[in-house]
């Protein structure tokens, strides 16, 4: 197996088309070489597959060969020899990984100097300055790259002769400056490590390529690859180029540029470049760049031919490219290309804009696959304008978007607020149904336990709202906080970032969010892939919601969550009301009164989704979430007495308290305890519908009952729904109901065959699937515990964010491959939170779902997502 490949190798394919093994740069190398035949300095690539066998088993055997007699051919080629004394060449040697991970891995330039090569440099080129000022940068950077040391001595090197000497730059420092730096530099790095620095070339190309394989495993890069879903497994590839140099004279630069703006998507470069300096000096940030315009100013020449290459780079790629280049001595060489990151309003102009350019003539398939689905989020939800924050703390990222706002700690306190017109994030340790009224008066939420689908999660999501939960560093107490040290009162400013899990002390510029007509031409485009393959539906609980889903392209409503109609201030003393109850006149008082509000409710979701199918879910929660906090009444009686109506909520909670709620009187359980109440839902709803039905209106009802575990079981909640839907006008009204499950246990999916013969549905519940298969609390494990499993690599991926393919998602497939055998016209879909993640999409389309659910924010990236679901099937096809 050959590990090493020039970049004119001849490759059975087009090098672009080997990612996996010569990774992004190398494949990209090697197409502009032998491909295009631009001006490349040359060089080899020593593949991904070396790495992978250096990371598991060490350097691999015949790897030195390979790399002694592929740098023959490129010191040949060249006409220089590394590290030679007289006449030397230089190398950099670069990561490159399948995917791009701009900054993540490590990078060695001018590797080949040495007390000897340095004089044969500043001979070759007639310039001491130039070959010292190489050469202290190759000591500082091997240091800090290979050796591990700390950067900070070495830049305080170099300030103090600058210091000393005056000078306002470095490429002011005199050469004798820059020897004392190099000497200097060489003997930091003998005190640190004990031994002399390197100065054998061979020695240093080992050192080097082994740090980049290395700089794989490292904290900022699996971070990334966390952030990105880029697999842990895949390893990196290593690219050793010969050296040009930017930083030779004052004919010499370098600069890094974009073929369009990858901030709007303009059709035209952007960039910056350096006179006389190295390429990291332009990333690095430490000297001030000059714009991509005035090259033509300072380099004429170069600035015409570097724009046709531009175009020949477009043409080719048929896509933006990030170009680094460099300029020795008035001729252009360019270093590295690559598919250029972009905001997501520059990805959707650039997609529909190229696909109306007759020279890359996307399709409308090519440039639905060129949007990520999260780039959607970018142009939906506003932002933090700018990135440069000062974190005051961390947590989960659990509803995008961004909020500045004044501290509250109460649900009271933020509807108080919010009727001033205040802007408030509203903090807490953790919500419960109590605080709903509240989280909708806030601009924000932050809670200090809870995770990805806890309650404040949820509630958050589905209304749009920015939360930040899981900060474990927030502590309550009193009107006041402290936030990693700082202390924080009611009334202060903070900002939060519901994307990132950000929390920042004080008020943050936020750029606002004003989605482009590019949007939704992208969208339709979509539309039309997945039309018939795979529906988007929304997760959606009352009028204005669903109104607003079925804007944002929602199909119809997947999960119809009833209970958080019974949350609102008017409805929930009812509630109580019907729990308190003392005899059944009492409670059948009660159950008309909700029947009667629910009926509204439903009549402005079914108006919402004239046409459309609406699932709605019988009653879920155990009751006592409906009841006050037991400890809370506990705590009042034993310091200053409770009312009368106070002493018998204290009594109902007691009553209906579980120690394991999850698992407890819940869902078709509590239909079982108290059938009254499901029955009433369901006369609201028919209700509902035949009042649609008489206005002119098109309803489409799905009944959903959830947590069922048997055939048995479903078969008397069914009876129960038949008999609601007989007892009504429905059947005169030309109504029809369909009544299916939640599959939310592994039972339920394992017996799916048997639940099938009583259910026209079935919509899985991977939220609460997620929590039983994997014996996780979600509300818990994810503040604690999750991080350490994912750094571990104990599981790949957090399961309540992305399906777990290799258990849920077996449950999943397991389940509708049993229903549809014995049901064959069943239809599935999914309702939990996994129903808004591209990749949980993915999966569901491959398993054959006829829909996916999610929050109504969250349909646009939904559309997307199922749509590149279907083609990459198709692809596999």
């Amino acid at each position: 197996m050959a590990f090493v490949f020039d970049f004119d190798h001849e490759h059975e394919v087009a090098p672009r088309e080997l990612r996996a093994l010569l990774g992004g740069k190398g494949a990209n190398l090697a197409e502009m070489t032998s491909v295009l035949g631009l001006p490349v300095p040359p060089g080899f690539t020593i593949s991904t597959e070396a790495c992978r066998e250096y990371l598991a088993h060490g350097w691999p055997d015949g790897l030195d060969a390979e790399i002694r007699g592929h740098l023959v051919r490129l010191e040949e080629s060249f006409g220089r020899r590394l590290g030679d004394a007289e006449d030397p060449l230089l190398v950099s040697v670069r990561s490159g990984a399948q995917f791009s991970m701009p900054g993540m891995m490590d990078t060695v330039l001018d590797l080949g100097l040495n007390d000897r090569s340095v004089e044969g440099l500043a001979r070759q080129t007639s310039d001491e300055r130039f070959a010292y000022d190489s050469y202290r940068r190759f000591v500082a950077m091997y240091a800090r790259i290979v050796l591990g040391l700390d950067s900070a001595p070495f830049e305080a090197l170099l300030e103090d002769e600058k210091g000393a000497a005056q000078a306002a730059s470095d490429a002011e420092l005199p050469t004798e400056s820059l020897r004392r730096v190099v000497v200097a530099s060489k003997a930091l790095v003998e005190g640190a490590t004990g031994t002399p620095f390197p100065e054998e070339p061979a020695g240093q190309l080992r050192g080097a390529i082994e740090a980049v394989f290395s700089s794989w495993l490292g904290p900022r890069a699996r971070a990334y690859r966390e952030r990105e879903h880029i697999a842990h497994d895949l390893g990196t590839a290593v690219t050793v180029q010969a050296m040009v140099f930017g930083n030779r004279d004052e004919e010499s630069g370098t600069g890094v540029a974009f073929t369009r703006d990858p901030a709007t998507g303009e059709r035209r470069p952007y960039g910056d470049f350096l006179v006389n300096a190295q390429g990291e000096d332009v990333v690095a940030g430490i000297r001030n760049t000059l714009p991509l315009a005035e090259l033509s100013e300072r380099f004429p020449t170069v600035h015409e031919q570097l724009l046709g290459m531009f175009d020949r780079l477009e043409a080719h790629f048929r896509d933006m490219c990030d170009v680094e280049f460099t300029i020795e001595q008035g001729r252009l060489w360019l270093l590295q290309t690559r598919v250029g990151k972009r905001t997501g309003r520059a990805a959707l102009r650039m997609a529909v804009e190229m696909a109306d350019e007759p020279v890359i003539a996307l399709s409308h398939a090519e440039a639905v696959a060129r949007v990520r689905p999260d780039q959607i989020d970018g142009v939906l939800h506003p932002q933090f304008a700018g990135g440069d924050v000062v974190v005051a703390t961390r947590g989960l990222g659990a509803s995008p978007g961004a909020a500045v706002g004044r501290v509250v700690l109460s649900a009271d306190a933020a509807v108080e607020a919010a009727a001033r017109g205040e802007s408030v994030v509203l903090v807490t340790n953790e919500t419960s149904p109590e605080d709903v009224r509240g989280m909708l008066a806030a601009t924000g939420i932050l809670t200090r336990r809870g995770g990805l689908v806890s309650h404040a999660a949820v509630v958050a999501r589905g209304w749009g709202k920015p939360a930040v939960v899981g900060a474990e560093r927030v502590e309550i107490a009193g009107d006041e906080l402290r936030i990693a040290g700082h202390v924080v009162r009611a009334g202060d400013l903070i900002s939060i970032d519901g994307t990132s899990g950000v929390v920042v002390l004080g008020a943050v510029e936020l750029a606002s969010a004003e989605p482009p007509g590019t949007l939704e031409t992208v969208l339709s485009w979509a539309d039309e892939i997945r039309d018939g393959r795979i529906g988007v539906r929304a997760n959606a609980d009352n009028g204005p919601d669903a109104a607003n889903a079925r804007r944002l392209g929602a199909e119809g409503i997947g999960l119809c969550r009833t209970e958080h109609m019974f949350l609102a201030d008017d409805r929930l003393p009812i509630v109580r009301r019907m729990i308190l109850a003392t005899d059944p006149a009492e409670e059948a008082a009660a159950l008309e009164e909700l029947r009667c509000v629910q009926r509204e409710d439903f009549v402005g979701i079914l108006e919402a989704m004239d046409g459309m199918p609406v699932t709605v879910r019988l009653l879920d929660p155990p009751l006592h979430e409906f009841l006050p906090d037991v400890s809370a009444l506990a705590l009042k009686a034993a310091i200053e007495g409770l009312t009368p109506v106070e002493e018998r909520l204290y009594g109902a909670a007691r009553s209906w308290h579980e120690m394991n709620p999850m698992l407890g009187t819940r869902g078709v359980r509590l239909g079982i305890v108290k059938p009254g109440l499901y029955a009433m839902q369901v006369h609201a709803l028919v209700d509902a519908a035949i009042d649609r039905i008489e206005s002119g209106g098109h309803p489409i009802v799905e009944v959903m009952i959830p947590l069922t575990v048997s055939r048995e079981e479903l078969a008397l909640a069914r009876s129960w729904v038949e008999d609601a839907v007989s007892a009504s006008r429905a059947a005169s009204r030309g109504l029809e109901v369909r009544i299916g499950t939640m599959v939310e246990t592994p039972r339920a999916a394992l017996r799916a065959d048997e639940l099938a013969e009583q259910a026209d549905f079935f919509s899985f519940g991977t939220n609460d699937l997620t929590q039983m298969t994997f014996g996780f609390s979600r509300d818990d494990v994810e503040a604690r515990m999750m991080a350490i499993y994912l750094e571990r690599g104990l599981i790949p991926a957090n399961p309540f964010e992305q399906i777990d393919t290799e258990g849920v998602g077996e449950l999943v497939r397991c389940a509708a491959e049993r229903g549809r055998s014995a049901n064959p016209g069943i239809k599935l879909g999914i309702c939990g939170e996994h129903g808004g993640d591209p990749s949980s999409i993915a999966f569901f389309a491959e398993v054959g779902l006829d829909y996916v659910s999610c929050s109504p924010f969250r349909i646009p990236v939904a559309r997307l997502a199922a749509a590149q679901a279907v083609l990459a099937l198709d692809a596999k096809r």
